[in-house]
């Protein structure tokens, strides 16, 4: 028995989310860095890393690459949990926003809820042996 492929159904949507995220995290980044690095440069590269994943998740949700996208997943939600920890625990540590502060509030929550959607469907569609 063999599961769906990761890049289908919803997989498409995630596909479409994700790349949507890796534009917009992308972009807010780039004029973040290029604006304004001296003000906040870990939270500024922080954006630009959490970009950086979406892209990955991105292209590998599309080609369907199981374990690529799998670990991109994992990144993604530790990173918004530690990051998200660490902005609420101590606000002063970062001066403006990243897309995982306060566990992504900045977009709704999204990010929060998109590694554990991502990982649920990449298990779900996983092909049984």
């Amino acid at each position: 028995m063999t599961g769906v492929p990761v890049n289908t159904g919803p997989g498409r949507l995630l596909v479409a989310v994700y790349g949507l995220f890796a534009l917009a995290a992308g972009a807010r980044a780039t004029v973040q860095l290029a604006t304004h690095y001296d003000e906040a440069p870990l939270a500024y590269l922080l954006s630009a890393f959490a970009a950086a994943v979406y892209i990955v998740l991105t292209v590998a949700l599309a080609r369907g690459a199981r374990r690529t996208a799998l670990a991109a997943c994992a990144v993604e939600l530790a990173g918004v949990l530690v990051v998200g920890t660490l902005s609420v625990a101590d606000p002063e540590a970062f001066p403006r926003a990243t897309v995982w502060s306060g566990f992504g509030s900045g977009y709704g929550f999204i990010p929060l809820v998109l590694p554990v959607i991502g990982l649920f469907w990449i298990f779900r569609s996983r092909k049984s042996e």
